[in-house]
């Protein structure tokens, strides 16, 4: 009898929605994965946001609970944002510490793949990061707030695809962005589910949203705090779901491999 792959739930960006990751999740499809896309409530569009970090991590753990507790291996793919939201909502979840607890329970997050994403210490958050380099007066360049904190970006082209993909499919991907409820990048995190669970982090060497800079400095503080961390980079922007799918593919089959 095969060995049962490992389920893979994928935490998505903001401004993102399920269906911009399509390109990706029907590779891990086609390569016998079980994908989840749950798509976050502070991406909901309603004006004024009635939606935040509480409620997409919230959100997050009961979904991942309540794969866990049918007993299932997660893996969980965490993009940009998305990293916030898994680092908050996993705590507690991971496979070691379940199997291991007096339950013996069977499921549980095997590993997380943080992919340019947001991997911060508990009272962490995207604007600290931003604000440790000194690049807080950058925030309305780079973003479009409105009076009610909603936000979009204001080059998403240039500044979260950049190169790697025809000017058709981008346009398509960008076309379908949508408001976010800005002031969840004002929160801060409470919970690190990355003490507990095996991490491999993707860097996007060309990311003009969440720089290089940005991504090294949160590896190096989890090595600090003494979690082993393998790393991928990945000669792209903000975006290889879409500008190097086939590499992000890649990089969760080897880590699934491990898995079974």
């Amino acid at each position: 009898m095969p060995a049962t792959k490992p389920t893979l739930v994928l935490i998505h960006g903001s401004w993102h929605i399920p269906s911009h990751y399509s390109k990706l999740t029907s590779s891990l499809r086609s390569a016998g994965y079980e994908v989840h896309v749950p798509r976050l409530p502070s991406t909901n569009e309603t004006r004024p946001p009635n939606a935040d970090l509480t409620d997409d991590t919230t959100l997050i753990r009961e979904y991942v609970r309540s794969l866990v507790d049918a007993g299932r291996t997660v893996i969980a793919i965490l993009h940009s944002y998305g990293g916030q939201v898994g680092t908050n909502a996993l705590h507690g979840l991971g496979l070691d510490n379940r199997t291991q607890c007096a339950e013996g329970l069977a499921g549980g997050v095997a590993h997380l793949i943080y992919i340019c994403a947001f991997a911060l210490p508990e009272g962490g958050s995207m604007v600290g990061k931003v604000q440790e380099f000194g690049h807080e007066h950058l925030l309305p360049l780079a973003f479009d707030f409105a009076a009610d904190d909603s936000c979009v970006h204001r080059d998403p082209r240039a500044l979260l695809i950049g190169p790697g993909v025809d000017d058709a499919e981008a346009e398509t991907y960008v076309s379908s962005l949508v408001r976010w409820n800005g002031r969840s990048m004002y929160q801060a995190v409470e919970h690190c589910a990355w003490r507990e669970v095996p991490v491999t982090y993707i860097y996007t060497s060309e990311d003009m949203t969440v720089p290089l800079d940005y991504q090294r400095s949160m590896v190096e503080r989890m090595r600090a705090e003494g979690r082993a961390v393998h790393t991928v980079e990945l000669a792209t922007g903000h975006c290889p779901n879409l500008t190097m799918t086939q590499e992000v593919v890649d990089v969760v089959t080897h880590v699934a491999a491990a898995q079974i």
